[in-house]
Order: C-alpha cells, then structure tokens, then sequence
C-alpha cells in the first residue's frame, strides 16, 4: 500500500477553510485538519501541524509559518555588508528548525540550504556569525543529509581548520559533519578523502576536558563506520575504521579522553560505543589492550554495577554500551582469558 502524502500548502489551506468557512478557534481548526487527513491515511510526519501566523504584506498567504518567516529574512539580509545583523535571524531559523524535523524539511523545500551556506561563507571572519551561521547549518541538515554538496563539504572542512581552537564553532561544525554523514555514503567517503578524519580527533584532543565537544566528535567518528545507506551496494565502513585507527591513532585518542570523563556516562558511553565500531581487527583489541582499555572498562562496569543496584536510570546508559565493546573485544583470544580472570576476581 502506497503512503499518502499531502503539501505544506494543502494542509494550511484545510485549517484555513475550517477557520474561514466553519468559524472554528485556531487550535480546533488545526486539530480537525490533522484528524481528517488522518482518517484518510495521509503521511503528516512532513507536515508542520501549526496554525500560520499573522504577517503582513502582499505575501500574507506565502511563507507564514515561523520558519519561513525567519528564512525570508535571512533571504532578504544575506547580501547585507553586516553579517552581525544576520545572527539574530540565524538564532531564530534555528531555533525554529529544531523543534523538528516538519520545519527542516519545509524549510529546505523552499531552498533554505543555500541561504544558509552563503551565511556561512560569508561569516567566515567574524566569530559570532561563524557560530550562528554554523548552528543553522547543523539543524537543517538534521535527517537532510542530501542537501549537502561539494561546497559544503569545503565549507565543513575549511571552518574545523580555521576554527580549531574555537570550541563552540567547532563543536558546531562537527555536529553538522555527523549529520551530513549518516545514512549518506558518498559523503562520509568525500569527507574522508579530503581530511575529516586528522580534524575530528584533533578536536578531541584539543578540546578533551570538554564533555560536549568529546561526545559529538566521539559521535561522528563513529558514524563514519557506519554501513546505514540503503542506496549503495557497498560502503567502506571498515577501511574508515582502519583509518581512524592506523592514521589517526583513533584507539589512544578516544581511551584518553574516556580517563578524563571517568565520572560522566553519557560521555562514557559515547566513547565506549565508538571504540565497539573501531575494534575489527585482532591487532586493534591488542592496542586496546595496551593502552589499558580493558582495566578502564572493568572499572566502569563495577562501578555502574553499584549505581544500577541503586536505579539511577541515567548511568545505566553506560551498562547498554560497554556489552558492545565487550562482544567486539571477545573475539580476540587474549581479551576472553583477562575476561573471565577479571571476572572471577570481582566480588559485588
């Protein structure tokens, strides 16, 4: 059975019949329109399921929605000399764009990516902007990897250089490096040909007391194992994985940083659930090994044990990712053996 799906511009008409025609309140015309639709089976995931608001001007019926109306000025401003001016109306588009994924999608259809992109390049030397302009570009491409192109990939690239020590643009632009590259093989193998790799565990180097710059680079290195796009035959999971590890010293970076977070699980788990992507090799559970990978993991999973006896929900985060590095690590003889020694010695 085919999925139904309706237009922006036909569902916003229904609510506006329902408030023209049958008199309803904003909020009950709103709520039958969804109603009906759904009655008729109709997909409304894309739909923004808001009444239009008030705007004044000759196009009053075009690009009312809040977010349309914050790319409208982004539209209008964007060849303005100030890019400063335009960081307001970046925060607002996204603001807008991350209340989900409806808005992202509406605003793409009416070409928000190069709008956004020309901001971006444009802001290229004024911190404030950068950052705005970058956010803006990350909550678009949430779930809208398609838009990306060989500009943006550059643009990507050219800003983790020249904002290396910058941690919220930086932190920023890696965000949306994650977002481009899930579900989308062609760019994961772009950005990887060009240098991504060398700059994500750069930042988490640089960057490693920083809990929420570590989990978003932990993230998108972790993604670009990833084999998630239905489109290709093919992807080179496991070639990116060898490179993180045999290139970039992905194994030691990402083991360091854990030592330095020993006391904060979501970033815990982050960099356990990357590691579990990075160890496909026999050699690579070694170097796990060595680094003291497995004495660290132990530790934490005596110490989540502790937690979860009391039910702390949210540190038996950690309890779901560490099994997967677990399993990943068994497969190497030398691993089982300090396994079952360690176990045998931990007394709950």
């Amino acid at each position: 059975m085919s999925i139904r799906r309706i237009t922006q511009e036909t569902f916003d008409a229904a609510v506006r019949e329902n408030m023209e025609e049958f008199e309803m309140e904003p909020d009950e015309a709103l709520r039958d329109a969804v109603e009906q639709f759904e009655s008729q089976g109709v997909d409304l995931s894309c739909i923004v399921k808001a009444v239009q608001a008030v705007s004044s001007g000759e196009k009053q019926e075009e690009q009312t929605h809040e977010v349309l109306q914050a790319l409208e000025s982004l539209r209008i401003g964007k060849d303005s000399a100030c890019v400063i001016e335009l960081t307001a109306d970046l925060k607002c588009f996204t603001e807008q764009c991350s209340l989900g994924f409806a808005q992202r999608y509406l605003a793409a259809q009416k070409d928000a990516y190069p709008i956004i992109l020309c901001c971006c390049k444009k802001s290229m030397e004024e911190q404030e902007a950068m950052l705005a302009a970058m956010s803006a570009l990350a909550a678009l491409t949430d779930g809208q990897p398609d838009l990306l192109d060989a500009e943006g990939q550059q643009l990507l690239l050219d800003v983790l250089k020249k904002y290396q020590a910058d941690l919220s643009v930086t932190r920023a632009a890696i965000s949306a490096v994650r977002h481009c590259c899930l579900k989308h093989e062609q760019n994961r193998q772009d950005l990887v040909k060009n240098g991504v790799l060398p700059l994500l565990t750069a930042a988490i180097k640089q960057h490693g007391g920083y809990a929420e710059l570590v989990k978003e680079a932990s993230a998108a290195l972790r993604v670009m194992t990833f084999d998630d796009d239905v489109r290709v035959a093919f992807g080179n999971a496991h070639e990116h994985a060898k490179s993180i590890v045999l290139e970039h010293n992905g194994l030691k970076v990402l083991i360091e940083a854990a030592k330095a977070h020993l006391d904060n699980v979501s970033v815990l788990s982050e960099l356990c659930s990357t590691l579990s992507r990075l160890a496909v090799r026999n050699e690579f559970c070694q170097d796990v090994c060595d680094l003291g990978g497995l004495k660290l993991m132990m530790t934490l999973l005596a110490d989540c044990y502790e937690i979860a006896v009391l039910y702390k929900k949210q540190d038996i985060v950690i309890l779901i990712q560490l099994p997967h590095l677990f399993c990943s690590l068994n497969w190497f003889s030398p691993c089982r053996s300090w396994f079952g020694r360690s176990l045998m010695q931990y007394e709950p």
